[in-house]
């Protein structure tokens, strides 16, 4: 009689560990029914419609990200919740989202239910978001940008020098681009905060591409030392007077065959060297300091609208004007014969807006407008990146830090010059020590630790100074002096101005030596770059209530240089 030999069908064969192919087949469909259940659940949570389905997202950070370019643009690429907060590799978003479930405890908690709420945990909810992309090298954010993929030419001066710092000292984008498409508290950041925050990772460090550095070195920002500074395009403002149409004034000069310049002077509020230079109020301040960027690198061509925020009250500004102007358009051009250096300015005179907090409304009643300069050779720290910049501080009468009289009174010094309207400008190298951040409620500034006498002779002996020219208008008052310790208003070779009013704008001609052997006096010199600012007090206006100007290069006979000394 047969037997049954045991063996079963094909189903039952015994595979890996003693599993039939039936059981495996089984143990299969349930493992993808699964995963593709898990898979499925888990990507419906990487939406912006689950991610707003909470009132606590969708009623603050959601209205704020709807304003902003990774909601709505030009081209119609949205950058939604997920694309910025999740990761994509699949570990990673895993993690992500196991850390998420603490989000569950808090909405139970109502930890954030209310604005008001929200408000409160603001600040430590973004520095954990801060604190994320740090550690990834902003990875999320690496999935649409790279620095490979981007094309200076096409970017913002500003945009692009930042970029190419980024590359070169280990920056990340989240250093650079908080508040992108929420609310920006970054502000709120003490000084500690912001260099931890910011500091550059040596394992970020990219090699620069090579179509980088061929067009940063040739539209002139080259970052090697002792490269020249290259003429870049004129910024283009529609308030623009017209050039000069030619022949002579009583200069001698002609002015038609003189090829102008334009330079936008723009209203700064109260942004002293210390606010540059403080990097929890001015986000350029390491690439200054560090790779030696000059206003004029990030800064031109957006003048007006740096203006704008600041004569609105919008950005460091205690006391706005209703109705002043951001920005005044100016036309520069700039001559010599060899012996006499001669410069001409010309900008739309504008309508009085009468000051609220000034009896009669004008500051300086006499004198619609006052024109200034100040030169500087490379020997004036940071005057090569800021110009006259450098003599404006914080503790400056006006400022946000300036001393009252009695403090004034008690450490007053022959050295401060006249300080019975508040202290004036100063530079840097006349102090023992300059308080940049306002540590332990410090007051910026240094305008009472002054160097002794000895000592400010030296630096002045050095050539560490600014010329100082100034033309008051309504009362044909020119002043020719220097700035080190204080403001001094007399001593130099003297200068001629004249001044007239054609076509609704200023013009404003300027006659001086250019060599000179007074004391104060920067002598200029072929095959020299020197550094020029100006300044206009328009309006009646008087203190640091003026418009102020980047600094420029200024050169004889150059081509390169940005204020080119024309020959005639």
């Amino acid at each position: 009689m047969a037997t049954n030999s045991g063996k079963g069908g094909f189903w039952s064969r015994k595979m890996v560990m003693g599993t039939s192919v039936g059981a495996a087949l089984v143990f299969m469909v349930i493992g993808v029914i699964f995963w593709g259940g898990f898979n499925t659940a888990l990507e419906v949570t990487n939406t912006m419609e689950f991610c707003i389905s909470c009132h606590e997202m969708e009623e603050n950070v959601f209205q704020e990200y709807k304003g902003t370019v990774h909601y709505t643009n030009r081209s119609g690429v949205q950058a939604t919740c997920p694309d910025c907060h999740v990761p994509r590799p699949w570990v990673h978003k895993v993690v992500r989202k196991i850390k998420a479930s603490n989000e569950l405890l808090h909405k139970v908690l109502g930890t954030i239910d209310t604005p008001e709420k929200f408000e409160q945990n603001r600040l430590k909810l973004a520095k954990n978001v801060w604190t994320a992309m740090k550690t990834t090298d902003s990875r999320e954010c690496r999935n649409c940008h790279n620095f490979a993929g981007m094309n200076p030419a096409n970017q913002k001066r500003r945009a692009a020098k930042r970029h190419l710092f980024a590359m070169q000292e280990g920056l990340t984008c989240i250093d650079c681009h908080k508040g992108i498409a929420h609310k920006d508290v970054r502000d709120q950041l003490t000084d500690a905060e912001v260099e931890l925050f910011e500091a550059p990772v040596p394992a970020y460090v990219r090699k620069v591409p090579e179509e980088w550095l061929a067009f940063m070195n040739g539209d002139g920002n080259s970052d090697q030392a002792g490269a020249k500074p290259m003429k870049v395009a004129q910024a283009a403002v529609a308030a623009a007077p017209a050039a000069s149409s030619g022949g002579s004034d009583s200069s001698g000069v002609n002015w038609g065959a003189v090829e102008p310049r334009e330079v936008v002077l723009f209203y700064p509020g109260q942004t002293g060297m210390e606010w540059i230079l403080n990097g929890s109020q001015h986000g350029g301040a390491r690439p200054f300091i560090k790779a030696g960027d000059r206003c004029f690198d990030c800064h031109e061509g957006e003048q007006e609208m740096m203006g704008g925020k600041m004569v609105g009250g919008e950005k460091a500004e205690d006391t706005p004007i209703p109705g002043k102007r951001p920005g005044i358009p100016m036309q520069v051009q700039a001559a010599h014969n060899g012996e006499y250096l001669y410069m001409r300015f010309q900008w739309p005179a504008t309508d009085h807006v009468p000051v609220p907090f000034v009896e009669g409304g004008k500051m300086d009643p006499d004198n619609p407008t006052k024109f200034a300069l100040m030169l500087s050779s490379d020997e004036v720290e940071f005057a090569d990146r800021s110009g006259c910049w450098q003599t404006c501080h914080q503790d400056a009468r006006g400022m946000t830090d300036a001393p009252d009289a009695a403090a004034i009174a008690g450490g007053k010094s022959d050295l401060l010059g006249d300080v019975s309207k508040g202290i004036t400008k100063y530079l840097q190298e006349s102090r023992t020590e300059i308080e940049i951040r306002g540590r332990e409620g410090k007051p910026r500034g240094g305008w009472d630790k002054l160097k002794s006498a000895d000592e400010i002779k030296a630096e002045f002996d050095a050539g560490k100074f600014m010329d100082l020219l100034r033309f008051s208008a309504g009362t044909n008052k020119v002043e020719d002096g220097y700035i080190l310790a204080n403001r001094v208003m007399e001593g130099g070779q003297g200068a001629e101005f004249s001044a007239s009013q054609e076509g609704g704008n200023w013009v404003v001609v300027m006659k001086r030596k250019l060599k000179s052997d007074q004391p104060g006096d920067v002598s200029i010199e072929a095959g020299n770059y020197y550094n020029i600012g100006f300044a206009v007090h328009d309006d009646f206006t008087d203190g640091r209530f003026h418009h102020v100007s980047l600094g420029y290069k200024l050169a004889l006979d150059a081509d390169d240089a940005e204020i080119n000394v024309f020959r005639q």
